[in-house]
């Protein structure tokens, strides 16, 4: 086996509000800190094993003395706290300008290019809680066939619609219409597709949602591996949020075990370069919805993977787990928070136990990766390697 890195984000699960917090309705957002005082402490004996504790206090979570990786926390630089600026700014991106959001709704003139393209009058076009607006709206839309948009805080054109009303095919084109639209001063950062199915009071959204993101305005550390000739293994929704843009292959697994499961069939499976997973069952399940408990059984159910999925590292291997932003669940928001996101890094044949500090930016993974692969660094990130670097 060649060099490989396995970077594991777990979509959403924050350690801590940033110093700019308050600019953004954040102040006392603590996603992983706060989740687990809400439910008597966390039950994550592999996360402790390898430092979790030792990067924050977290309730259940000891401090251990002797960690098996190196652990830190990781500020975002970026104007944002949405998935695609955090995954961006992961992968080397710095955006210096947020993505537009929407909180009236999207004007006039998007809306009426978008029903002229599809050729069908929409409903809703509101900030909305997805399964709120579907419950108010889904009965309209079975009768008249016409879509629900909406948006949130994100910068996000969300499209819900009855698989059996407007086929996934169809309903992905509209995104994909939306997406030509949605350009210049209203690029938002994602077209969603919302499907779902059911009846009046029984409606239940499906696993067949897409992201439409748009394409990173620079070359990331995804381009310039697979330029370099390394395999780029997405998992999850990272090929949504990359545009498919420097991925070599992908695997658009639908919930976060089936994202291990996928994982750790390209850990034994390729040669070389970066395997990258997205969890996002913590944000788009349990964050956005304020469910708190299953946010923690979601947190123990990825440990209880842990071992499974350090077991399938080979000696060379380096695992890294992060986050892209925050989405506390215990706040009266139901929106993304601005906070810092943790950072453990093992290696078979890496240090163990290093304090990697509170980094400037989570630009320092793609410098790291860079280093690891001896390719340029894309962005502004310091490599953390140095550190690291080493037999036990």
């Amino acid at each position: 086996m060649g060099k490989r890195v396995v970077l594991v984000v777990l979509d959403s699960v924050g350690i801590g509000e940033l110093p700019d917090a308050h600019l953004f309705g954040d102040t006392g957002s603590a996603t992983l800190q706060n989740t687990a005082k809400t439910v008597g402490g966390l039950t994550v004996p592999n996360l402790a094993e390898l430092g979790l504790g030792c990067i924050a206090p977290i309730m259940g979570v000891p401090n251990t003395d002797s960690p098996r990786a190196n652990y830190g926390k990781m500020a975002e630089v970026s104007a944002g706290k949405d998935t695609t600026t955090g995954h961006w700014e992961i992968a080397g991106l710095r955006l210096d300008k947020p993505f537009p959001t929407y909180p009236n709704g999207f004007p006039l003139e998007v809306i009426a290019a978008f029903q002229a393209a599809i050729g069908r009058k929409v409903l809703g076009n509101r900030p909305a809680s997805g399964t709120a607006i579907v419950e108010e709206l889904g009965a309209k839309h079975v009768a008249t066939g016409q879509p629900i948009v909406y948006t949130s805080a994100d910068s996000v054109f969300q499209i819900a619609a009855h698989e059996e009303v407007i086929s996934l095919q169809e309903l992905y084109g509209m995104c994909q219409k939306a997406r030509e639209i949605l350009s210049g001063p209203h690029a938002v950062g994602r077209v969603i597709a919302r499907p779902f199915t059911g009846s009046p009071g029984n409606f239940t959204r499906t696993a067949n949602r897409r992201d439409f993101s748009l394409t990173p305005p620079a070359p990331t550390i995804l381009d310039i591996l697979s330029g370099a000739g390394y395999g780029v293994y997405a998992v999850g929704k990272i090929e949504d949020i990359f545009a498919l843009q420097g991925i070599t292959q992908a695997e658009h697994s639908h919930g976060n075990m089936a994202v291990v499961d996928a994982t750790i069939q390209f850990i034994r499976s390729a040669k070389d370069g970066l395997i990258f997973a997205n969890l996002v069952d913590f944000d788009s399940l349990w964050g956005h919805r304020n469910d708190v408990n299953a946010y923690a059984k979601g947190l123990e159910e990825f440990d209880q993977r842990l071992p499974e999925l350090l077991d399938s590292l080979q000696s060379d291997d380096i695992l890294i787990i992060t986050a892209d932003h925050g989405c506390d669940p215990t706040t009266p928001s139901t929106d993304h928070s601005r906070e810092y996101v943790p950072l453990l890094v093992f290696g078979p044949r890496l240090q163990s136990g290093v304090d990697l500090g509170v980094r400037s930016t989570f630009a320092d993974i793609a410098a790291t990766i860079a280093a690891v692969f001896d390719v340029d660094n894309p962005g502004h990130g310091t490599s953390f390697l140095p550190e690291i670097a080493g037999r036990r």
